[in-house]
């Protein structure tokens, strides 16, 4: 009950942080995980630093077109560098963002900076590094999930509408509504609602076209071990096998054989190390190896290799963890890998087109929010630290370009602030 308490306390304190701003070393809730698309989630002489390698240039926002990296290219001079680019319409943190077909990124409610949950959303432009409002949610939500479906249009599921009136005690409801995004119309439609309310779940598009959600937390924070399938073709919701352990604030991953990972989240007032599949032929759920360190807020990325890095977020103590480790599928286990150079929670990990992992932003009780950011190496297991980001961050999105550039967009940031900014990284020769 002690735990529990605890986690109570540091959910509502980075409520707060997204909300009224009551505490530094608040536990806020990380964006959803993006394990499921592996392939997609200020000095003014930068130009020179990046080289051609294809006609498709994104001169309108300054740079020189994509860098000449390739898969095992890098050297040990390869270095991130941030460039800003347009700002969001609404500031917001909490919220998600969605790399659709057509090359532009959907960002969509979150907490905006009236610490009200936003019904807005805005489609960034990388050709012109602009963002531009599109239709407006039918439901104001945060703490939501955004799924890409094989029709190029984006589902949304669930979230919680907080802090209204500043009061980050006080959760107004929990939804267990979805929507549809049409990226032609540019307009939300209602489709069928979830089964259960939830919030700090999981989505993750499976092969056969169906989107799996599982687990999250409902309005007194307990979590749920309840999971259900979008069916895209008839718009309902079907409840699945539930989970062996319930949990919120996890990680799920699409593995290449076609189950779900779910991994670490909050249980019965801690963290937990268990991780279990999900399989999507027989709809149940089968326990895996347990983590070597217990987790939540944490963030899973599928190597190029099949298997899946998991790095950082709140350990057994509620502390802080720069531990890392891989999960291998052929044989359930994982295996500690090369710990961060920076402790860090709510962060971002993207999977580059070179198979190296980079992570951004976040927050630790040490150094705070963090605009430091460093790039994982799967040949050496190893972490090293690279350009830091003009903005320190967490609860913020990052989304791979075609282009190769990663784009990070809003989040909390130093005096609580919600944040507009919106900045691109590239790497440097």
């Amino acid at each position: 009950m002690k735990m529990k308490t605890k986690f109570i306390y540091l959910v509502l304190t980075g409520l707060a942080v997204a909300c009224v701003g009551l505490s530094p070393t608040a536990l806020a809730v990380t964006p959803p995980p993006d394990g499921s698309y592996p392939n997609q989630n200020t000095a003014e002489d930068e130009d020179a630093l990046f080289s051609l390698t294809t006609d498709s240039d994104n001169t309108a926002i300054g740079f020189d077109g994509l860098d000449s990296n390739t898969a095992g290219s890098d050297n040990a001079l390869a270095r991130w560098i941030w460039r800003l680019t347009g700002r969001l319409n609404t500031s917001r943190s909490l919220h998600t963002a969605t790399f659709l077909q057509n090359g532009m990124v959907l960002v969509a409610g979150g907490q905006d900076g009236s610490f009200n949950a936003s019904a807005s959303a805005e489609l960034y432009d990388p050709a012109s590094g602009t963002w531009t409002v599109t239709g407006s949610l039918n439901t104001a939500r945060a703490q939501h999930t955004a799924t890409l479906l094989q029709n190029g249009m984006v589902l949304v599921a669930g979230g919680f509408d907080c802090c209204a009136h500043g009061r980050p005690t006080m959760i107004q409801s929990i939804s267990a509504s979805a929507e549809l995004y049409d990226p032609v119309s540019r307009t939300w439609t209602v489709t069928g609602s979830l089964n259960t309310a939830r919030y700090s779940h999981t989505a993750t598009l499976l092969q056969n076209g169906m989107v799996l959600v599982a687990g999250g937390l409902e309005s007194n924070f307990n979590a749920l071990a309840s999971a259900e399938l979008y069916d895209p073709a008839s718009g309902t919701w079907a409840a699945t096998d539930s989970l062996n352990t319930a949990r919120g604030n996890h990680t799920a991953t699409l593995l290449p054989n076609g189950k779900v990972l779910v991994a670490g989240g909050y249980r019965a007032g801690m963290p937990t190390a268990s991780a279990e599949l999900y399989d999507p032929a027989s709809g149940t759920w089968r326990v895996t190896g347990s983590l070597n360190t217990a987790r939540l807020d944490h963030t899973a990325t599928l190597l190029r290799n099949g298997m899946v890095l998991v790095a950082g977020g709140f350990d057994n103590n509620f502390i802080t963890s720069a531990s890392a480790e891989l999960y291998n599928p052929a044989s359930g286990t994982w295996t500690a890998t090369g710990s961060l150079n920076t402790a860090r929670d709510r962060h971002t990990a993207t999977l580059l087109q070179n198979g190296k992992v980079l992570v951004a932003g976040g927050y630790n009780s040490t150094n705070g929010y963090l605009a430091r950011a460093e790039l994982y190496d799967l040949a050496s297991g190893t972490w090293t630290a690279t350009g830091s980001l003009i903005t320190a961050r967490r609860q913020h999105t990052a989304t791979l370009l075609q282009n190769r550039m990663v784009l990070l967009a809003g989040g909390a940031g130093r005096n609580t602030q919600h944040l507009a900014s919106a900045e691109l990284g590239r790497v440097q020769r």
